[in-house]
């Protein structure tokens, strides 16, 4: 029987084991360019590893998803991490699991902020893409190069998000 998850509000600490948020964070905060910008320092890093590895930047456009919605699939990137920033400014669900044995465990869903954007890790399972409401796009961090950077679970049992209340 198929199990429903809860969704929680995205934040720093909860995300923490899957990767960085990325959002405006005065800790990080410093002036440049005369005092005329605000830069956001360093708030999520990169990866790309293997021979011939680059991180490249990428606009994603999400189709949105259909509720009560089934999560029967997750994925996850060996050689790469894999950030998602929209630029559209609205929000979206994120939805990762710990590895277990070398497969996802139980999915745990964040409802990120149209100002926050996501960095999953290296080897991180997550769902993918899922925008909210209408077409959304996204700027995508991740990585090019040689080598299968996509290994795919199918659960036997999916489990269902109810309709996110925005």
């Amino acid at each position: 029987m198929s199990e429903y998850l809860d969704i929680r509000p995205l934040t720093k600490s909860a995300f923490a084991p899957f990767g960085e948020v990325i959002e405006a964070d005065p800790v990080s905060m410093r002036l440049i360019n005369g005092g005329t910008t605000e830069r956001f320092h360093a708030l999520a890093v990169a990866q790309a590893t293997g021979e011939g590895a680059r991180v490249i930047i990428n606009l994603f456009r999400g189709q949105p998803r259909s509720f009560p919605y089934d999560v029967d699939m997750m994925e996850r990137h060996p050689f790469g991490s894999q950030s998602f920033s929209p630029i559209s400014g609205r929000p979206f669900l994120v939805v990762v699991s710990e590895d277990e044995n070398g497969r996802p465990g139980r999915p745990q869903v964040f409802l990120a902020r149209g100002d926050q954007g996501v960095n999953y890790g290296r080897n991180v399972w997550h769902h993918p893409l899922m925008a909210l409401g209408q077409a959304s796009d996204f700027l995508v961090v991740d990585r090019d190069g040689p080598g299968n950077n996509l290994e795919e679970f199918f659960f036997e049992t999916p489990f269902i998000i109810k309709e996110p209340a925005l």
